[in-house]
């Protein structure tokens, strides 16, 4: 029987189902890592390919409080970066000293990228950690933040910032499978388009990772792995 397609609630609902699935939670276990949002299964099996201790890092999920519909803050990275130049992302970065844990992390370093004042950010939990292919593991910590909160870019970082309605990234019809392949064997990735933006690799997984957390579907793509 195929699993049935979750419709996704309106506004009102959809604020109190993000609460009442993320109270309580904390930092995932290393056993419950994905890697490049791959469900935990599938990631198992690729977890040689990052080093033992994966560096550490977190990125804020900000869900931007409209009073007519939720949002997803998203970055565009600034293309001179050595790494990961011209992507989307989340605002956020590694775990530095002294930061005291990943929610520390990603609300000093999206303060330090978007300007985005903490005091504006209600976190209100976490998704698994996902591991990078660059060696990072990275947890999501998800966050409502106020509408109308002031930014400042810092252009050395950012090129940009966009927001994408909360029910667009929810909604399955825009998850795009992407075949890929990876060590002999077969898995699928997703991309979200969103206009004449493409949300891909890290950051679109995250954001099927959301979809699954949230409405408790198990995902498909553990059955899909050709090894």
């Amino acid at each position: 029987m195929s699993a049935v397609t979750p419709v996704v609630p309106d506004e009102r609902e959809l604020r109190a189902l993000l609460r009442a699935r993320f109270a309580g939670t904390t930092p995932s276990a290393p056993e419950d890592d994905r890697f490049v949002g791959l469900p935990p299964g599938a990631s198992r099996q690729f977890r040689h390919l990052l080093p033992p201790e994966p560096t550490p890092a977190s990125v804020l999920v900000p869900i931007v409080d409209h009073p007519d519909g939720l949002t997803v803050l998203l970055t565009e990275r600034a293309a001179e970066l050595r790494h990961h130049a011209g992507q989307i992302s989340f605002p956020g970065g590694r775990l530095e000293p002294g930061d005291g844990g990943p929610v520390a992390t990603a609300l000093r370093e999206t303060e330090e990228e978007i300007g985005l004042e903490r005091s504006r950010v209600e976190v209100i939990g976490f998704l698994p950690a996902h591991l990078i292919i660059t060696g990072y593991r990275v947890t999501p910590v998800v966050g409502f933040v106020a509408p109308g909160s002031p930014l400042r870019l810092d252009p050395v970082e950012v090129a940009s910032v966009f927001e994408v309605p909360l029910r667009h990234v929810l909604n399955p019809a825009n998850h795009r499978p992407r075949p890929r392949d990876f060590e002999g064997g077969q898995v699928i990735l997703y991309d979200i388009p969103y206009g004449n933006r493409n949300i891909w690799g890290a950051t679109a997984g995250m954001l099927i990772t959301l979809y699954h957390f949230l409405f408790d579907q198990r995902d498909p793509r553990e059955a899909r792995h050709v090894g």
